[in-house]
């Protein structure tokens, strides 16, 4: 079969041992699976005869863009297609006069960032990783500036997508806000390559903000931590990036990075500002409100260099994490609760490890509600999914979700029927709608 597959797309089909293995994995998921090939698309051309041949043989197609995800999205649960859309890397179009840019699904942020140099402005969002565009849609991806703009579904304007049947649809339109029917465009973000491939992508851009004060506030325990970012959120300055590291995490950043911050639960704060004066005012605002809140040490990044090294300690945060112990399995929790809801569900989460007596790391975008726990755990250690289980039932109790930014994938599917209740099933008749046969990455999100 796949024989026939590599004549009709000469060149771009490999069953190369590693590419194989590259393709059955990602940065998370505990269990790896190889395709039977994988398929490198150039074009729209190159998707569409790949779901042809899909369709003959009734083989399942995974899409694949940098294998960054953690919740095991891109791993085949059978027999299967990879296809892997990182040679799709063009940007398109940029529009600074309407503020977007139109790519296709292979471009990762940050080589978007780098065309966009001299434009004056960025697309804001930044998962730690350097993921694909495609991929960010397909999971709905955030980071640490979504408290300000917004994750993926706020920064898509329009979609190009391929369904199994090979029909190409155009979604949304290159505009601020549009009424114009069922908004089908949303309903493919998120949607994690079961109901259709992205191809290309139009996305919205921001200015570069000329005044920025980034802080990192330290303090004695994890509970001082999370009330003082409630009290930021509350006080409404204008922040761009909150985010909480614990004292494992900061520790294992400092040995990773070879950086000698307190080694005490931090907040890493940013704040963007219209004038000088108005940064001086906000400034003073959040420095009072740090040390009300408890805090015994604050530092300020006052250079370029200086901020870029700070958020580069957050963005590597997990990488230092798992080198500080190595040969271990890890399991990332993705939480997300109602802003007030936040230093709740921070305290039960370190109550609860220490009640299971595991190891474990809270970090996260504390001002979007949403962090993380990574696990530490030998393989097979039951504790780590009883620990995920209580965190998430607690959490969907206090009124959040099971995943805030990373998507279901095949590890969160069990929450779903709590947190959904009979929409799930309204959500599988729409999975049988657009892919009749099954097709397009079967057992991700439901089974």
């Amino acid at each position: 079969m796949v024989e026939s597959l590599q004549r009709r797309l000469p060149q771009k089909v490999s069953t190369a041992p590693a590419d194989l293995e590259t393709h059955g994995r990602d940065e998370g998921y505990p269990a790896h699976h190889p395709p039977i090939a994988v398929v490198y698309a150039e074009g729209l051309e190159d998707i569409q005869a790949t779901l042809a041949w899909a369709r003959e043989h009734r083989i399942p197609v995974v899409p694949f863009g940098a294998g960054t995800s953690i919740e095991g999205h891109v791993i085949p649960q059978g027999p299967a297609l990879s296809l892997d859309l990182s040679r799709m890397n063009r940007v398109l179009e940029v529009r600074p006069e309407d503020f977007l840019a139109v790519v296709e699904p292979g471009v990762t942020r940050k080589t978007l960032n780098e065309a966009l140099k001299g434009t004056g402005l960025f697309f804001p969002v930044d998962p730690g990783a350097d993921a694909s565009l495609g991929g960010m849609a397909a999971t709905n991806a955030s980071g640490t500036t979504t408290v300000r703009y917004g994750g993926m579904r706020q920064n898509v304007l329009a979609l190009q997508v391929v369904l199994a049947n090979g029909e190409v649809l155009e979604l949304g339109r290159g505009v601020r806000k549009t009424s114009a029917g069922y908004d089908l465009k949303d309903l493919f973000i998120g949607s994690e390559g079961t109901l259709g491939i992205i191809t290309r992508l139009t996305l919205k851009l921001h200015p570069i903000p000329e005044h920025i004060h980034t802080l990192r506030v330290f303090f004695e325990n994890l509970t001082d931590t999370a009330q003082a970012a409630y009290a930021v959120m509350a006080s409404g300055l204008p922040v761009a990036r909150l985010e909480l590291v614990d004292e494992i995490g900061i520790k294992a950043i400092n040995r990773y990075l070879g950086r000698n911050y307190p080694e005490k639960p931090v907040l890493f704060l940013e704040f963007h500002s219209s004038t000088r004066a108005a940064l001086e005012a906000e400034s003073r605002l959040a420095l009072e409100l740090m040390q009300e809140a408890g805090a015994i040490s604050i530092d300020a990044a006052h250079t370029q260099e200086e901020r870029t090294a700070q958020w580069e300690a957050r963005h590597q945060s997990y990488w230092a994490l798992v080198n500080l112990f190595p040969g271990k399995e890890y399991l990332s929790t993705d939480t997300a609760v109602p802003i007030s809801k936040m230093p709740d569900l921070v305290t039960y989460s370190n109550r609860l490890l220490r009640e299971l007596g595991l190891t474990g790391n809270i970090l996260g975008h504390v001002g979007d509600g949403n962090f993380h726990t990574l696990v530490v755990c030998e393989p097979g250690d039951p504790r780590a999914e009883e620990f995920s289980l209580r965190l998430v039932e607690h959490t969907l109790a206090l009124g959040g979700t099971c995943t805030g930014e990373h998507g279901v994938g095949l590890r969160k599917k069990k929450y779903l029927p709590k947190e959904h209740g009979p929409a799930l099933a309204w959500m599988r008749q729409i999975k049988q709608l657009f892919d009749p046969h099954n097709l397009l990455n079967p057992g991700k999100i439901f089974d």
